[in-house]
Order: structure tokens, then sequence, then C-alpha cells
């Protein structure tokens, strides 16, 4: 199983997140101009917490496999820019609008403060409506689940996560949860494009529309609509209480799922539980910050992911065959990994199989 996992994994190319702005980013590459005309310029968010320390893993990786990226990094502000209402400067903002193309590493926000999510800040003002991530169980490394291989859809940029919320009277608040036609019909044929030039068979909308009628009933029938663009896709709808049952029960089930925000912020950190998510979808981990604990292994697979964007699609090969053989040997894993090398360590290890 573990030989057809790997198959799968290259010829899918999924290798972390990617919140696409494009819908033909399937299609196509991005050259970004940089200094050197041999260069790629893209812009990198090392993030906070232990955001840095992974961020340093995946240059050193990248020097090692002598990938032509020239990185722009930009740090979370200090405070807050009242261009974009949070402490996401509008300067980093532009400079991913003029490569095209970004890594993130993991960003806190300060709960209750009054400013905009960092996250959201980025995927409103860049419009990265298509959240994508890849769940996958990895050879040699033995977890609850052998068999998992799916990946989740997540409309990105309205739901629950649209900022919309007042106090109508003391002790009384309202979040309006909102859902479009347009974003919910975009997101939907992402998902069913990237269904049929990955190679995949099946796609899950997860939804609750038997409670919420009006707006999840719109969701459905615009992946209704897309679905029937798609024959040789086959379709179903999933309750997002159930989806979680059969999630937890045989993850197996499932080979693509879209939905909306909240959903999908939900449902790809349960399948992160137990199984190795190509995605830095974990927090910032303040606790263990600056301590040579941290695991590379989700932002250098979302790293990957990003250079099958650029069409580097040998040093993208090469990459990740090098995270997955130091994890398979095991003699070289982080402490969430049930091991005791460090980050060093780890990413030591990654570059000598490179």
């Amino acid at each position: 199983m573990a030989s057809q996992i790997v198959r799968r994994l290259a010829r899918s190319r999924a290798g972390g997140l990617f919140s696409s702005a494009n819908p033909s980013f399937l299609d196509r590459s991005f050259s970004a101009a940089a200094s050197d005309s041999n260069m790629i310029r893209a812009t990198l968010f090392p993030g906070d917490g232990i955001g840095p320390e992974i961020a340093e893993s995946v240059k050193q990786v990248f020097k090692v496999a002598d990938v032509p990226i020239e990185w722009e990094e930009h740090f979370v502000g200090t405070e807050i820019d009242p261009r974009t209402q949070s402490f996401l400067t509008w300067e980093s903002l532009e400079s991913v609008r003029q490569n095209k193309v970004g890594l993130k590493g993991p960003m806190a926000t300060p709960i209750g403060k009054g400013h905009r999510s960092l996250n959201l800040t980025l995927r409103k003002e860049l419009n990265l409506y298509a959240n994508v991530r890849p769940c996958y169980s990895l050879p040699g490394y033995k977890t609850k689940y052998d068999d998992v291989d799916l990946i989740t859809i997540r409309e990105n940029t309205e739901g629950e996560y649209s900022g919309l919320e007042h106090q109508v009277v003391r002790g009384v608040v309202e979040s309006l949860k909102i859902i479009t036609r347009q974003a919910s019909l975009r997101v939907a044929e992402y998902a069913f494009h990237y269904a049929k030039t990955h190679g995949r068979e099946r796609v899950s909308a997860i939804h609750k529309a038997n409670i919420m009628q009006k707006t999840d009933g719109l969701f459905l029938k615009c992946c209704r609509e897309v679905a029937e663009k798609y024959p040789e896709i086959t379709y179903e709808e999933v309750v997002i209480d159930n989806c979680c049952m059969m999630l937890v029960k045989n993850p197996a089930l499932f080979d693509v799922l879209v939905m909306p925000n909240l959903y999908g912020d939900i449902i790809s950190d349960l399948c992160a539980g137990g199984i190795a998510l190509a995605e830095a979808v974990h927090g910032s981990a303040p606790d263990i910050a600056g301590k040579n604990l941290a695991n590379p292994t989700a932002l250098l697979l979302s790293a990957v992911t990003m250079l099958r964007h650029l069409d580097l699609h040998d040093k993208a090969d090469k990459i990740q065959d090098a995270v997955l053989k130091t994890i398979a040997e095991g003699k070289y894993r982080t402490g969430d990994l049930g091991g005791k090398s460090t980050t060093t360590d780890f990413t030591k290890a990654i570059c000598d199989h490179i």
C-alpha cells in the first residue's frame, strides 16, 4: 500500500496547502521577476513562534537542492497597519501580488484585540479563495490509519469567517454567515477540475443544509450545477457531522472533499490527527519556539507544492523524496514523530538525502 501511495502522490503532485486566487493555476506556471534572470522571486512569510525556525529549514533545503528561488522575506509587524487593519503591512501584500507566489509559515493572531486576523487578511486581500490541503499516510511512519489519501478543498473567503459581527443589544451578538453563488461556484469548479486533472474519482460536498437550508442549500445547488459538467467524477453530498464520524472511523472512504469555510477549517484539522498533513496547518507553537524542537515537514511539503506550481517538478520530487526517506528511515525524527532529534538534525538528514 505504501508504494501505491507514493505513486499516487507523484501522479497527483499533492504536496501541501495551496490557496489559489486563480482557477487556472493547475495548467500554468508563473514567471516572477528577480534580480537574476535565472532566479524566481517568491515572498516568504516566516511567521512567528516556530515559524522562523521551520522557514530556515526550508531555506537550507532549497539551497542544498539548488532551487532557483530568491526569497523576499516579510515579517509580521508590531503595529496595526491602517491600510490592512492588521499587523500585516500593505507592502507585504504588494510583495505577493508582484511576485505571484509565496510561502507562509504559521501566524498567530492575538485573540479579542479588535483587529483583523492575519490569515483572514491574506485571504481577503489576495482573494485566495481555494484552500487545498492534502492529507495522506506517509510510507514508513505508522499511524492509526494506513490508507489515507484525501484532499480537502475549503472555500476561503466567506462563510462564518466573513468577519461580520455586531452587538444587537447588551448580551446579544450576531455573526453573519455569508454564502454567495459566485464564491460557491468557483470553489466547486476548482474542486472538480482538481479531481479531473489529478486522477481523482470522487468529490464529496460537505454541508449542513438540513439545518442551514438557505446558506448551505445554495452551496449544494452550486456544487450540483458544476457536477453535471463532470459526469466522469462521482459526486456525493455528506452532512458535516456524519462526515466527521466517517473520517474518524475510516478516512480512506473519501477522495476529494469540498466545503464552505468553517467546515473546511474543522475537517482539515480533524484529518491532521495522526496523519501526515502536507501543509503548515499547525499553529505557531510558542511553547517550543526557539528550542530547536519544531518539525519543519509541513512547511517543507507546502514549499514542494509551490515548486510544482512553478513547474520545478524535478526539484520538488527531489525534496519530497528526501523528506519521505528521512521520516521512513526513523533515525532522525522530531518529538512529534516519536523521536528525539532537533530541528537542525532533522533538516540536516533531509539535506544529506538530497
